[in-house]
């Protein structure tokens, strides 16, 4: 059941067909911006993976990916991807990438269990990307630096479109605001995750909400994440608040990848030491 609200006296400043023409200009400036202020380079990424292979994401653990079986490879069933999280790493390896260097795709996924409204599809398109650092580099800050880059990049993209729109308004603040999900939970210890994001969303505007994943102090997680990709510790949600429907909305989920030890401790803490002997472990 979708649930898609449209607010009482809302107008869009854009028709449908300049709607689209902006859609693409935004997308087109924004990769180019990412690519630059990251040091990416553009590869092609599948739409479907094998399961044993053990590429495909498994979100929060509970949602069923969409698969069939292929004539061609020998009935085999492949499923389509949740997101490339898992195989951008091992694509690093196979492209020959360099510490400081990183790649980035636009990645194309059906996620059957999504729930929707105004800003979730089943459908998803979005840009996807990773990059190389050296073990040193696994720290707080090298997240929060990579952080800031890239809304930098989001930055420069409202500047852009509303410079061409002016009828589009500017919601960004100049700097985006950290908190780890046991500080927000402190905070509003009466509110559900999603109210919390909401809450502090609206009075920052634009938030990086740090180390999902883990229980917190009250026994519960903030949110669910895949124990074999993001370090729980060194992970994170940016949030912008979105006045016209008075939401707290995800647009990038990221974090530095789990190493040996917290791969091994993640995987007990959920119950999936099993993953493993997977290929990508």
């Amino acid at each position: 059941m979708s649930n898609i609200t449209k607010p009482n006296g809302y107008k869009s400043g854009l028709d449908i067909r300049m709607t689209e023409i902006a859609i693409k200009q935004i997308k087109d400036f924004f990769e180019d911006e990412l690519a630059r202020e990251l040091k990416l380079t553009r590869v092609s990424a599948p739409l479907f993976v094998k399961p044993e292979t053990g590429l495909n994401d498994n979100l929060n653990g509970v949602e069923r990916p969409v698969a069939f079986d292929v004539k061609g490879i020998d009935g085999d069933r492949v499923e389509v991807v949740h997101s490339l999280a898992k195989w951008k790493r091992m694509a690093l390896k196979r492209y020959g990438f360099s510490s400081g260097e990183g790649l980035y795709t636009d990645m194309n996924a059906i996620r059957r269990d999504e729930d929707l409204d105004n800003l979730h599809s089943v459908y998803v398109d979005q840009w996807d990307w990773e990059k190389i650092i050296d073990k040193s580099q696994r720290t707080e800050e090298t997240l929060k630096s990579i952080v800031r880059q890239i809304y930098s990049v989001f930055k420069r993209t409202e500047d852009y479109i509303t410079g061409i729109y002016p009828s589009l308004k500017r919601f960004l603040p100049q700097d985006i605001f950290f908190v780890t999900t046991q500080e927000l939970e402190d905070m509003y210890p009466g509110l559900t995750p999603k109210e919390r994001e909401r809450e502090l969303a609206k009075e920052k505007r634009a938030v990086f909400i740090m180390k999902i994943g883990d229980t917190l102090k009250s026994g519960t997680k903030h949110d669910g994440r895949a124990p074999d990709y993001d370090d729980w510790a060194l992970n994170g949600d940016i949030v912008f608040y979105y006045p016209v429907l008075d939401i707290a909305y995800e647009v990038s989920s990221m974090g530095i990848r789990v190493d040996e030890d917290s791969l091994a401790a993640q995987l007990k803490k959920a119950g999936c030491e099993d993953r493993k002997s997977l290929p990508f472990h």
